[in-house]
């Protein structure tokens, strides 16, 4: 906005930033060629005198505050133009016209009876141009008795505001705690009229009009200084105090209670503006300056300032001017006030001003970051199950996509910006602190062997000093993680302690229950304070609502009860005569609970007794696995860590050796331990220890038996024969088992699920749902089926109503009727995905008998898979040869593989490996998927039993037939390898899918 001369006829374009009274207004330019806020300039309309608003210790002209308030309205923060057409001076004032969307704005006051036009004395140019239409208008308007002009009997004398001390220039009997108290956390409608710096504000309070100045709560905007006190005075540029255009040398008139308060420091010296400060003050200004705005009072200081939080219009919502000064780096969080405010405020504005720390927005240029000990991890989310918790802050989870029982797939998570009760350290006499033992238990009895989602956000280097237990080595520094780790399945009433709060910086929503918000919200931890610029979890906000509800609720670490005590004697480091006195309490009972709170080796291990309340160090009865540093003692240890660390078991305990350890039997589940690692080639049955005196003796046996046959292992190099038997010779049936079947499903050329013909529960299961009566769709909401559960769903190709396993679920819960779950029907092994709507809750008695469906695999064979060539001509071939509810087959067991867990649906779950013979048919189907060219054999191995070799050699003839006729995928010739056991990827030829 350029400067302009008395009498110009130029025409310049600005906005209006504040309107003093009802004749003057403030404008600033669109515009601004130099740093800094624009150029503004005070404009009073010319010819034309409004009523005056109350000064010190005066009252209103009769109108001037619905005159001034229907010029404000009218104008302010609109684009206008202007055109100066005089000035005077000895007072210091612009007179000129404006015009709002092609109106003059003199016109419309006058029109409207807000204003009166200037009598016209000797100085006759200085005047309006449009003088002679101004007084057509006010004759107009007096005659229609408008505004100040009105001829309702006792109106002018209403006008007049009845104004309290504050507005008139006494704030000494301002009742500050009085008002707080009556309007505490309660909006308050109010005009904003003059900003003295970007965070503190001058309001009328409507409707009584109280005259106050507020510190906007929770921040500070750089100072705007002092000025000398020959420079502090604001006179005609807020307040149309002279008559328009009266040059009398009289006296100027007493300060509006506004300009006191400004002039109020005109004795001090003249203090620099601080940088940014006057950007600050535009900034409210152009928001908040004569403007309505709500106020929010939060708290008074000790020197009786109101601190509040101020809103101020734009569009159709509210702006938190606190909230937008710190997010363009024009002002800084300040703690006091800021906890007068409630949290989810404080968090927003901390969460804004780091922000524009690492922006380095403005008043943060020249910020320079403390240093930090931490480091962002990005792009490693992974899932696995828990195997162990060593504390109420961090655990230990596998990956999944490491090999099971991999020692390498153990990684250690610490829960991101929490800290719980250390555990202390017996090695060094340090005991629990509070709570400590109650958190981590926490944990143990919803987080071991269950699935979660783990999200990694950051690394610190800690040394000893920071108080953290590291182990011995020669540095005194160690990196840990930390990273959110997220429950899919939670334990009943977890959720309503842990919200599902979006992350607090951009991103989806949380994956599951929160495990760190879960240990704050019941007391068991507290959330970190971090420093500036210091990684932290990308949930902070949530936690901290959680560690205000426990702090509310006075849980845990935050009650005022004294803590609970546990006295836990640990066998495990006294003497061998105290463990021997101790064996006859763990007589009394032939199976004991136990938690196993540590794996020393793959067979030796801590448990707790919580019945004796004692620790104990345990060890299998004649089963030991590799020593330290032989191979495979890794794995054997990795393998039980995966299996019962932590977790609820049994023990029969049979004596005690010389060092103190006790000698029995562990299982978890109804499955002893002994016989997995047996089974897995990772221990060996001692011969020199009595049998008969081991529970499931013949078990561990047959165990070890079947590890040798498959050369697991530590028997890998085992030849039959080289070694003595560890107790009396067994003979293996050589009959083999064999089940007569149907083909239920087809999941490609080499695996299938079948149904026992003649089995019982069969029948029973059909019996059991056509019995049923199927209501109506659940209520979303009543019925929320989750991963793994058995429901019944209704079968799209029939609509009938089967038995099914939730194999994938909607994230976030059913919203719809038509939201997808994935089912598995565990009596026929086919797979699909339904609408919530077919599906219905199941009885728990039928959904008890295991699945009917028996996966399956043709042995001896390697087929193509789907997506290799000729693999979806293999599952055809199988489909066409098998599937037919009046076919049936004779499955003959040749062994079977349990590597595939539980069955969590399609293709998992222990697998037959079966020779297929159709009833009245001499050719196996084996033979037939060989004699078509559409498997081959496995690999022949040096040694094989007789009997497999026998049938290897009469498959091989089939084979060869394939080969020479050059069927299937020896079409191009011999595609097998000495080095290689898998197919060649679909080329150019294009196949047809599966059935």
């Amino acid at each position: 906005m350029a400067a302009s001369t008395a009498g110009g006829s130029q025409w310049y374009r600005a906005k209006v930033k504040a309107v003093p009274s009802g004749d003057s207004l403030v404008l600033i330019g669109l515009s601004n060629d130099r740093p800094g806020p624009p150029p503004e300039k005070t404009l009073t309309l010319a010819s034309l005198i409004a009523p005056r608003l109350a000064r010190r210790g005066g009252v209103d002209e009769p109108f001037a505050w619905e005159s001034r308030e229907y010029l404000r309205k009218l104008c302010i923060g609109k684009e206008v133009s202007f055109r100066v057409e005089y000035a005077v001076p000895s007072i210091g004032r612009e007179f000129g016209s404006v015009f709002l969307d092609n109106k003059n704005v003199s016109m419309l006051v006058v029109s409207e009876g807000w204003a009166k036009v200037r009598e016209q004395g000797q100085q006759k140019v200085d005047a309006s141009p449009f003088l002679a239409e101004l007084l057509r208008l006010e004759e107009q308007a007096k005659q229609q008795g408008l505004g100040r002009w009105s001829k309702v009997p006792g109106a002018a004398e209403a006008s007049i505001r009845n104004l309290p001390p504050s507005a008139i220039g006494d704030p000494s009997n301002l009742d500050a705690m009085g008002l707080l108290a009556a309007n505490k956390g309660r909006p308050m409608q109010g005009i904003v009229e003059q900003v003295r710096d970007g965070s503190t504000v001058r309001v009328y309070l409507l409707p009584d009009f109280q005259y106050v100045q507020v510190f906007v709560a929770g921040i500070q905007s750089p100072s705007m200084g002092r000025r000398a006190a020959a420079e502090t005075v604001v006179g005609a540029d807020l307040t149309s105090d002279e008559q328009n255009g009266d040059v009398s040398a009289e006296p100027r008139a007493p300060l509006t209670s506004a300009q006191r308060l400004t002039a109020s420091s005109a004795a001090s010296p003249e203090v620099a503006p601080e940088p940014f400060g006057a950007e600050a003050k535009h900034f409210t200004e152009t928001r908040c300056l004569s403007r309505d705005v709500r106020i929010v009072l939060e708290g008074v200081d000790k020197f009786s300032n109101l601190i509040g939080s101020v809103y101020y219009p734009e569009g159709e919502t509210a702006k938190d001017l606190a909230l937008e000064l710190v997010e363009n780096g024009l002002a800084k969080y300040v703690e006091w006030s800021a906890n007068m405010m409630e949290d989810e405020a404080k968090r927003k504005l901390k969460t804004a001003e780091l922000q524009a720390k690492k922006s380095r927005l403005r008043m943060w240029t020249n910020y320079v970051p403390p240093a930090s000990n931490s480091k962002a991890i990005r792009d490693q989310n992974f899932t696995g199950k828990v195997v162990e918790v060593v504390s109420g802050d961090c655990i230990v989870v596998a990956d999944d996509s490491i090999p099971y029982g991999s020692p390498l797939a153990e990684r250690r998570v610490n829960l991101s910006s929490i800290r719980c009760p250390k555990m202390g350290n017996p090695r060094r006499e340090e005991k629990p602190a509070a709570y400590a033992r109650e958190a981590r238990e926490f944990l143990r009895t919803r987080l071991i062997g269950k699935q979660v989602n783990v999200e990694m956000e950051y690394s610190r280097k800690v040394t000893m000093a920071d108080g953290v237990t590291a182990p011995a080595g020669p540095a005194d520094s160690r990196v840990m993680d930390f990273g959110s780790v997220f429950l899919l399945s939670p334990v009943k009433g977890d959720g309503e302690n842990a919200s599902a709060a979006a992350p607090s910086t951009a991103g989806s929503q949380q994956p599951g229950v929160n495990i760190a918000e879960l240990v704050i919200s019941r007391g068991f931890g507290t959330v970190i304070r971090h420093r500036d610029f210091e990684e932290r979890s990308n949930y902070y906000d949530a936690l901290l609502a959680a560690e205000s509800r426990a702090i509310s609720g006075k849980k845990g670490i935050h009650s005022a009860k004294d803590p609970p005590v546990m006295h836990i004697t640990d066998l495990t480091t006294a003497s061998v005569k105290k463990a021997r006195d101790f064996l006859p309490f763990l007589h009394r009972s032939r199976r004991i609970p136990a938690v196993v709170e540590y794996v020393l080796s793959g067979h030796r291990f801590k448990l707790l007794i919580p019945k004796e309340t004692c620790s104990i160090a345990f060890s299998f009865s004649g089963v030991r696995c590799p020593g330290r540093d032989e191979p495979y003692s890794d794995e054997a240890i990795a393998l039980m860590r995966r299996k019962i660390m932590q977790r609820d078991a049994e023990i029969e305990v049979e004596t005690v050796d010389r060092t103190g350890t006790f000698l029995g039997s562990l299982w978890e589940s109804r499955t002893n331990m002994a016989v997995t690692l047996l089974e897995a080639g990772l221990a060996k049955l001692q011969t020199s220890f009595g049998a008969d005196r081991i529970p499931d003796a013949h078990l561990l046996e047959q165990a070890e038996q079947s590890a040798k046959r498959q050369k697991l292992k530590i028997w890998e190099n085992y030849v039959e024969g080289e070694e003595v038997s560890n107790g009396p010779a067994t003979v293996e049936n050589k009959q083999k088992e064999i089940l007569k079947v149907v083909v239920t499903e087809v999941l490609d050329g080499g695996k299938f699920y079948v149904q026992t013909v003649g089995d019982q529960r069969v029948s029973s299961i059909q019996k059991q749902l056509a019995a049923l009566t199927i209501q109506e769709a659940p209520v979303i909401g009543a019925f929320n089926p989750k991963k793994g559960d058995i429901v019944l769903a209704q079968f799209s190709v029939d609509n009938s109503w089967n038995r099914a396993m939730i194999v994938n679920a909607p994230r976030g819960g059913v919203g719809s009727p038509n939201d997808k779950f994935e089912v598995f029907y565990i009596d026929y092994g086919n797979q699909e995905e339904v609408p919530y709507s077919q599906l219905r809750p199941i009885d728990p008695s039928v959904a008890a008998t295991p699945g009917l469906a028996q996966l399956c695999s043709l042995a001896f064979l390697k087929v193509p898979s789907l997506d290799d060539e000729f693999g979806p001509e293999a599952a055809q071939f199988l489909s066409e040869q098998t599937l037919g509810s009046s076919l049936q087959f004779n499955a003959m067991i040749e062994e079977k593989d349990t590597s595939g867990g539980k069955v969590k649906g399609q293709g998992t779950g222990t697998v037959l490996i079966v020779t297929l013979l159709a009833e009245k048919s001499e050719l196996s189907i084996n033979a037939a998927m060989l004699q078509e060219g559409l498997a081959r054999l496995e690999k022949r191995k040096r040694w094989e039993p007789k009997e497999r070799k026998s049938v290897l050699n009469s498959l091989e003839e089939f084979q060869t037939e394939a080969k020479t006729g050059r069927r299937g995928i020896w079409h191009y010739g011999d595609v097998e390898s000495d080095d290689e056991d898998s197919f060649p990827p679909v080329g150019a030829k294009k196949t047809g899918g599966r059935r």
